[in-house]
């Protein structure tokens, strides 16, 4: 029996942890029901490697920004720019972005300012900007909403493992919750309970691969075939059979990466 489809939508193909394996890495995933990703990049030099695997497999998409724990050692990437990758076919979202004060809050500065870079862009092109957030709430929620009601866009909060407030912000706003191997850990419930609490039409899954892998591979390299697992714990969440979550979050998924819907019926 073939597994249900579902889509890793954010992972980072273009890490070493990925050197001369990805081949196998795709096999299993394909095996898995895993039959697209996104691929993020999150340092504009590494934009042409992270283009080149979304050109070179057919089920990989990618996105691109700079992630905010490097926004401070990388050059500023301009609106204009990231416009201009967004031409690109296989482009299909901002980011990630955001604001991360746990390990880097003495650039909060740069990265708010990087995070409205990725926003206008967004704004711009009607791509989804993903978001990264972590330790900032406040000002993400502030951000956010501010730059939302001055001109809408879409937006998902990747491995989403915030507080109750900021989930409400963002859903209030039409954005859409990313479950990750976190919510699958015996200790995150109260993550959990956020998700039950979220509306089905607005939950995406993902790795976040190479990292956070979910039982039964916790503590190892995870990988996108592993969005199985976290997907069949998102079912539990929802008191859904595994088949009918994954129909869900894949409508959900093509309804927010549309340009990967449009993309494909044209193939």
């Amino acid at each position: 029996m073939t597994e249900p489809h579902i889509t890793d939508s954010h992972c980072h193909l273009d890490f070493p942890d990925f050197d001369g394996e990805l081949a196998a890495v795709l096999e299993r995933a394909s095996a898995a029901g895993v039959h697209r990703m996104v691929t993020i990049c999150t340092r504009m030099r590494s934009e042409p490697k992270v283009r080149a695997l979304a050109e070179a497999h057919e089920q990989v998409f990618y996105a691109a920004g700079i992630h905010p724990m490097s926004a401070a050692e990388e050059p500023l990437v301009s609106v204009d720019q990231l416009v201009a990758l967004s031409q690109h076919p296989k482009f299909v979202g901002l980011g990630e972005t955001g604001l991360d004060y746990h390990y880097t809050a003495d650039s909060a500065e740069v990265q708010k300012q990087s995070l409205r870079i990725h926003i206008a862009a967004a704004q711009e092109t009607g791509l989804p900007l993903i978001i990264h957030a972590r330790a900032a709430d406040d000002d993400m929620a502030r951000i956010l909403t501010e730059t939302y009601r001055a001109r809408p866009y879409s937006c998902v909060m990747h491995c989403f493992s915030s507080s109750p407030e900021l989930a409400r912000v963002a859903l209030d706003l039409g954005f859409y919750l990313s479950m990750s191997g976190i919510a699958a850990f015996p200790k995150s419930q109260a993550l959990r309970d956020i998700f039950a609490a979220a509306p089905l039409d607005r939950i995406l899954v993902e790795t976040d691969s190479p990292y956070l892998a979910p039982p039964p591979h916790r503590g190892k390299r995870n990988e996108p075939a592993y969005t199985a697992h976290t997907a069949r714990v998102a079912a539990t969440v929802f008191d859904l059979d595994y088949a009918d979550f994954a129909a869900q979050a894949e409508q959900n998924f093509e309804r927010l990466f549309a340009k990967v819907t449009a993309y494909q019926a044209a193939a």
